[in-house]
């Protein structure tokens, strides 16, 4: 009795040790994401892929299938591979998806009455988007040309220079016969073709009913190599491609995406841009003869929309980003919305049933991803478990919280406060989110758990600029990057010390991309942070606009260095380099082509030229966003030691790596 009472001591005390330990870097990484949501045309099952934590330089990604009715899981993939994008055929009786487990992505199929998946493509290039088409026989796909017999000896040979643009390899429209496999490359020339969707088939007049006058939707662009927004709608009738034949139907300005096709086939429904950017917003509807798109959102909702789905011919649902948090909102030709009740949680991917059910991932700060059904009148319920483990594990809810700007201007954040320590001024860190056309949300962010849970208050400004709170917003920070969005960051650092959280003077900052750019700007125009974290930033912007591999976005905030090169050294941080003095720690991917490599570089070496306490380091074969597990630990570790270091001097740092 006296050893078994040792022994349930030392276990108690071990459990409690291990939930007061502060959340790890490896911890963060060991979630399951779920995505590529698509009920069957009957609605009675549901096809969606759950992918795994990173493993070394890849992520396994599984198909598995819901049946709604009784609520019944199963793994229908098994490669531990990337297998994606399922999609049902016409009938129901089958699912193609990609999957690389063979090498390059290819087309599959997967028969619901069992077996294995059937391969339908075999090519060395990436198969990448598809669709089926309405009778089923066939798949339409976007793949590049097979290089030339001449040019594989060439490069083969290392004889391989590249003429820029002229060179690209595209994707080109291929139709797939699906029973026998046969394989036509439909369309040529310089086209850019993003998005593919069939047009519902007329039968052809005077024909029999099995002859269809077939036609694709598309989102393209005949001018690829011309570095803006160039994209129009077209549509392609498949008789007629071999001769080029694009039929425009309209030309939006800006950026535009989320391409959906109502069910008669006379309307298409996409997000663009409110004006010509510089993201997309709002919700057109678009004849698909021809005539003026109608901009549905802009005054009824005016909030960013993604995810246009068609409830019928005059309804759809889509998903709707209000500040922190996002809705499933139905929304109708004339605009009104009507927002899906009994969901305490974000939906991000979702789907809808012929019935109105609705499934979804969802997800807070605090609840990881599980997939969720809706069904009418009925409150959401979680229907897997894939991340139960997350229940036990500690993490801080945010607060939401307003504060004013030195202008006036109503900023919203998200604050995280140590839950098991005394109320004392703490050390503070402003984290900054990427875009800056981008936005914090109610959802799970690594390096802000990280800090929290070892002593730090964090907050999460949505300075102006960012999405979710109007095209007003959106725009405020148009040729003033540095200007009104460092005063927001500036006054939510001024807010946490009035409230009596920060301690003035152990005030952090840090961020990625734009985020990376705040960090790096802030550091040029203060001395008020002691600690630095630029993740894969703009340093010289000018510079940054002739080496990325897209400028359109640039280009709609400030113009062209070519013609305004005074913006982009006004809001450079390179510019005030000279100026720095607070420790900064520089992350780069070597194959960052949104922020390259010179960006970090050039910084790293100014702040050496003035002897500010700086690292950089790189991350090979990485592009803008890490992928690698190695990669992903190593990065959060030294964010946490960085901060350590110089926020916490009384104690010791975290193992620098």
């Amino acid at each position: 009795m006296k050893n078994a009472l040792i022994a349930s001591l030392v276990w108690a005390a071990a459990v409690a040790a291990l939930s007061a330990a502060p959340l790890t870097p490896e911890q963060t990484l060991d979630r399951r994401s779920i995505g590529d949501l698509e009920f069957s045309p009957d609605g009675s099952r549901l096809v969606f892929t759950v992918t795994d934590p990173p493993k070394a330089s890849s992520r396994a990604r599984a198909l598995w299938l819901l049946d709604v009715a009784s609520g019944r899981l199963r793994q229908l993939t098994f490669s531990g591979k990337s297998d994606s994008s399922p999609r049902w055929s016409p009938d129901g009786t089958s699912i193609a998806f990609t999957s690389d487990r063979d090498g390059a992505p290819q087309l599959y199929r997967l028969s619901l009455r069992g077996g294995e998946a059937e391969k339908l493509t075999d090519r060395k290039d990436a198969v990448g988007a598809f669709r089926w088409s309405p009778d089923g026989r066939r798949i339409a796909l976007l793949m590049t040309e097979p290089k030339a017999d001449a040019q594989q000896k060439r490069e083969k040979d290392k004889d391989d220079s590249r003429v820029v643009d002229k060179d690209d390899r595209r994707a080109r429209v291929w139709i797939l016969d699906v029973e026998t496999k046969a394989l036509k490359q439909l369309t040529s020339g310089r086209w850019q073709i993003r998005q593919i969707e069939w047009l519902p088939g007329a039968a052809a007049p005077n024909g029999p009913r099995d002859v269809w006058n077939d036609r694709l939707v598309a989102i393209a662009t005949s001018r690829p190599e011309i570095d803006q927004w160039t994209d129009h709608l077209y549509t392609i009738n498949l008789d007629n491609v071999a001769r080029g034949d694009f039929n425009e139907i309209a030309a939006p300005r800006g950026p535009l995406g989320g391409l959906a096709v109502s069910p008669d086939g006379k309307t298409l429904a996409y997000v663009g841009a409110r004006v010509d950017g510089p993201e997309v917003h709002d919700l057109y509807l678009q004849p698909v003869a021809g005539g003026s798109p109608q901009n549905v959102t802009a005054a009824t909702i005016d909030r960013p929309v993604a995810q246009p789905r068609w409830v019928d011919n005059q309804s759809l649902a889509a998903n709707v980003a209000h500040g922190f948090k996002s809705a499933i909102t139905l929304i109708g030709r004339d605009g009104k919305t009507t927002t899906l009740g009994g969901i305490d949680v974000n939906p991000s991917a979702f789907a809808r049933a012929p019935s109105g059910t609705f499934a979804f991932a969802g997800e807070t700060a605090t609840r990881a991803p599980e997939l969720w059904v809706k069904a009418p009148n009925a409150p959401a319920r979680a229907v897997t478990t894939f991340n139960e483990k997350w229940a036990s594990i500690p993490l801080v809810a945010p607060e939401l919280i307003k504060y004013k700007s030195t202008d006036g201007v109503e900023i919203e954040a998200a604050l995280l406060v140590p839950t098991d320590v005394a109320r004392q001024k703490l050390p503070c860190v402003v984290l900054v989110h990427g875009g800056p056309t981008g936005r914090w949300s109610d959802a799970f962010e690594a390096w802000g758990q990280l800090l929290v849970s070892r002593g730090y208050a964090v907050l999460y400004p949505n300075v102006r600029g960012s999405t979710g709170y109007g095209q007003q917003f959106v725009e405020s920070n148009r040729a003033d990057w540095g200007g009104g969005d460092f005063k927001d960051v500036m006054a939510g650092v001024d807010a946490m010390i009035a409230r009596g959280i920060a301690d003035p003077g152990r005030l952090g900052i840090g961020g990625w991309s734009y985020g990376g750019y705040m960090a790096a700007w802030a550091v040029t125009q203060t001395t008020r942070f002691k600690a630095a974290v630029s993740g894969a930033p703009v340093i010289d912007m000018a510079s940054e606009f002739g080496t990325e591999n897209g400028s359109a976005y640039d280009e709609w905030f400030y113009g062209t260095p070519y013609e305004k090169l005074d913006g982009f050294i006004k809001s450079s941080p390179m510019t005030y380099v000279k100026h720095v003095r607070t420790p900064t720690l520089l992350l780069q991917g070597e194959d960052d082509t949104t922020d390259p490599i010179g960006q970090s570089q050039q910084f790293y070496r100014g702040l050496k030229r003035y002897h500010v306490e700086s690292d950089l380091v790189l991350y090979p074969r990485e592009g803008h966003g890490l992928r690698e597990e190695k990669h992903l630990v190593d990065r959060l570790t030294r964010i946490v030691a960085w901060y350590d270091t110089y926020l916490k001097p009384s104690q010791p740092a975290t193992a620098q790596r």
